[in-house]
């Protein structure tokens, strides 16, 4: 057959104009471990594998196993970018480890407990979300030792078979000897013992801890089940960091912005120790002025237009910040946080009486990471469906997409949690969430250019425009209804508590790259533009990728002695890499689609779209980052403002700076080129080629101990590991 021949099976499903498929799938998706020639498994192999834990974990049919696997195989729907890296893995069956296979958490920081789980959360990949609240804080204890952290045993010492993997701690008197284990639970436990010791009523003095690493494998060595490599490159420095934080507040309980630091400093670790970035939000209350200035100038930039970042603020960057209302804001608070979050990028607005509402709880108001979940104590459970595949004159084509989606995340709700607190929110509050990204691109097909035009003109209400909405609600509405009967009907057949929202819209920034569709229900940055994709510096596939044409620089993680960030890929320093890819939108040359400016659609045409979707598709929320420009802040703070006073359905959504001129922070995943400067790089990448079939450039570098990455929690990668320059 053609699929077996060795270019095609190499291929893959995804179109030909997805400039970023193969380097994302190859990084993101295909694992080693799972394949008998030890060869990174191919597209097929990769929906086998998934299909099969789902078909074994959901019980499902014959006909619902086929349905997923034809809207799989063609890349119109897919599970979670999670469950397409470990799903149906002899590591994914473990209890322990079931929180691996969703994209992102939430948790209410009330114990120490807490601040470990996210923590082990995040080694497993997921998200964190945190709600940290004085409702919620103040059940901390008071900090009351006084901490002392020193280092013995280098990390690698002890050798391989002889390596404990547990945590022990020993104590004599005031002296505590800290033995990290090798393992995932290892790491978790030295953490929040460090945590707990800092409120331990046995202690009368300083507490004298020794930190000992000598059974900690060294970096590079495989982390066996999960997929990729060890790097511990920062775990000597957690302890002592998170015992300065502690050491602050003797005599008290942590404040808001302390624990933001205790739980990122352990995030900033894992990106570094583990294989990918730990994202985060922080929720806080709005009346928290401290957590709403935590950011402020963490970024400067010198008269040489070098940046550098806050050290003592450093790990704050792991997350983003949130401002829950449990009140209406007036017209004031909400133009105050607008402007907030356009000078900061930071203090996003959530409404929780809407959020709440829409949960059926109180209290169920926590967001994950990316802002597309609502619950409390809970795990993402997500499917997507790549419109941009999708025929918008096919309706059965479209109802079998989402029911696909539907039955894939049904199928979830059949893990038992380990943790108490995550298992009983499961039980009262079932989640799923059927996303889709590419909207933007399936109206363009439907619409046309017309739809384009009335966007430029800020979607007015013409009588043109009130079609447009018309069509774009029936869209809407009928998918909602199709993915909500589909999870019913199913949750009835097996026993399992009905959820009463199953619809969300999230950033969808990794698997849109499958397919190149313009992310969840944003436009896209512009018709073209530079991608940048993080990997670990010398990560076989970004090696792939500079054979394949493509250039590599550093990312904003590595930075010189000054803080400045560095610009040579292979400077000793540098310990990951962006590799930039040009890319042009599927419907960039259609007749007069260059005379649209995207990067003009106002942030009331941008609102207006993104209430759309979440009126009459999201019944969770939806992840929405609105750009705007200064002079736009008042008249969207209006906008933002009666749209929760009329209650029309607003939750949050992130707000991004927008400057005509492009400035932009450094080094961003995205950045608008015109079609002159897309057409030049095309023919450098072109110039620079090496191979035109790029599993023929990953085969040079695809060898030892340099293995897969993985999807991160929130559809967001990074991975940290320094090594030298192959030769």
């Amino acid at each position: 057959m053609v699929q077996e021949l060795p270019r095609i099976r190499f291929q893959g499903a995804f179109p030909e104009t997805a400039a970023t498929a193969y380097p994302v799938f190859y990084r993101t998706y295909s694992r080693k471990d799972e394949t008998v020639d030890g060869e990174r498994e191919t597209w097929q192999q990769v929906c086998d594998r998934s299909l099969a834990g789902l078909t074994a974990l959901g019980q499902l049919t014959d006909d619902e196993q086929q349905l997923i696997s034809r809207m799989q195989r063609s890349v119109k729907a897919l599970p979670s970018g999670r469950w397409l890296w470990v799903g149906g893995t002899a590591w994914s069956k473990k209890p322990e480890n079931f929180s691996g296979a969703y994209n992102c958490t939430s948790t209410n920081v009330v114990d120490w407990q807490a601040f470990g789980l996210m923590m082990d959360l995040a080694m497993m990949g997921c998200g964190t979300g945190a709600v940290l609240e004085p409702k919620y804080l103040n059940q901390l204890p008071v900090i009351r030792n006084r901490l002392q952290v020193r280092q013995e045993g280098a990390i690698g010492t002890t050798p391989v078979g002889q390596r404990r993997e547990t945590t022990d701690v020993v104590v004599t008197g005031n002296q505590v000897r800290v033995l990290v284990g090798d393992s995932r639970q290892g790491w978790v436990k030295s953490y929040q013992t460090i945590l707990e010791l800092s409120s331990d009523e046995r202690f009368t003095d300083e507490v004298d801890i020794v930190v000992d690493l000598s059974d900690v494998r060294p970096a590079g060595e495989k982390l066996k089940g999960f997929g990729g490599v060890a790097n511990p490159v920062k775990l000597p420095t957690l302890y002592e960091r998170c015992a300065h934080i502690l050491n602050k507040a003797i005599g008290r309980q942590l404040n808001s912005v302390e624990c933001c630091l205790l739980i990122d400093e352990a995030a900033a670790c894992v990106v570094a120790g583990n294989i990918r970035r730990s994202a985060g939000m922080r929720q806080f209350d709005s009346a928290d002025d401290l957590a709403a200035n935590a950011k402020n100038n963490l970024w400067q930039q010198d008269d040489e237009g070098n940046w550098r970042i806050d050290p003592e603020r450093d790990a704050l960057r792991m997350a983003n910040h949130t401002r829950v209302f449990h009140h209406k804001p007036n017209l004031d608070e909400t133009t105050e946080a607008v402007r907030k979050q356009f000078y900061s990028g930071e203090g996003a607005i959530q409404w929780a009486g809407e959020a709440e509402r829409r949960a059926g709880g109180e209290g169920r108001y926590g967001l994950n990471p990316c802002g597309e979940i609502l619950g409390q104590d809970f795990h993402c459970n997500l499917a997507e469906i790549h419109l941009n595949q999708i025929d918008p004159a096919n309706a059965q084509e479209q109802e079998d997409a989402f029911k696909a989606g539907a039955l894939a995340v049904a199928s979830l709700l059949n893990h038992k949690f380990v943790e108490a607190r995550y298992r009983h929110s499961r039980e009262a509050d079932p989640i799923v969430g059927v996303s889709f990204t590419g909207l933007f691109d399936f109206f363009v097909k439907a619409f046309g250019i017309e739809w384009l035009h009335w966007w430029e003109a800020g979607r007015p209400d013409t009588m043109q425009g009130v079609e447009f909405k018309a069509k774009e609600q029936e869209y809407l509405s009928r998918w909602k209804a199709i993915v909500h009967e589909t999870v019913g009907d199913y949750c009835d057949r097996h026993g399992i508590k009905r959820p009463n929202r199953c619809t969300t819209v999230q950033p969808a920034g990794t698997k849109s790259l499958l397919t190149g569709a313009s992310p969840g229900w944003h436009p896209p940055k512009s018709q073209r533009y530079i991608r940048r994709i993080t990997f670990r510096k010398n990560d076989p596939v970004a090696m792939a990728c500079i054979d394949y044409g493509y250039t590599v620089i550093p990312s904003q993680s590595d930075k010189d002695e000054h803080g400045n960030l560095l610009d040579d890929p292979f400077d000793p320093r540098c310990t990951e890499w962006l590799v930039e890819m040009p890319v042009e939108v599927s419907w960039a040359n259609i007749p007069g689609a260059d005379e649209i400016a995207i990067e003009k659609f106002t942030a009331l045409a941008q609102f207006d779209f993104y209430m759309q979707v979440q009126k009459h598709y999201t019944a969770h929320n939806t992840s929405a980052t609105i750009e705007l420009r200064e002079n736009e802040i008042d008249g969207l703070a209006q906008r933002i403002s009666d749209a929760i006073q009329t209650d029309e359905g607003y939750i949050s959504a992130a707000l991004l700076a927008r400057f005509d001129n492009l400035q932009t922070f450094p080094r961003l995943p995205f950045e608008p080129i015109d079609k002159a400067t897309y057409d030049d790089m095309v023919k450098q990448v072109k110039a620079r080629r090496g191979t035109e079939e790029f599993h023929t450039a990953l085969s040079r570098y695809d060898r030892g101990d340099l293995v897969e990455a993985g999807p991160a929690g929130c559809d967001s990668d990074k991975c940290l590991l320094p090594e030298k320059k192959p030769d």
